[in-house]
């Protein structure tokens, strides 16, 4: 029989090619299900720690959006 093998994309290889692309991404956070934070990658560790620049919090429920700039979110957040 032939074997099927998955292949998993660890987050860490996601991470790193949003950060080399320049992406905008929307990070979801952990507890505050209705909060999302915008922004572009500049910066991550192991910890799943990230730099986001021209970073917005983005409030589903109020539909509007607030700058924050340059921020570091913790990984155990995410």
């Amino acid at each position: 029989g032939s074997k099927v093998q998955k292949v998993m994309v660890q987050p860490i290889n996601l991470i790193f090619r949003y950060l080399q692309n320049r992406s905008r991404v929307q990070v979801w956070l952990y507890e505050n299900t209705h909060l999302r934070i915008e922004g572009h990658i500049v910066g991550f560790d192991e910890y799943m720690n990230l730099v986001l620049d021209e970073a917005e919090e983005y409030n589903i429920k109020k539909q509007n959006r607030r700058p924050l700039g340059r921020i570091m979110l913790k990984g155990d957040n995410i």
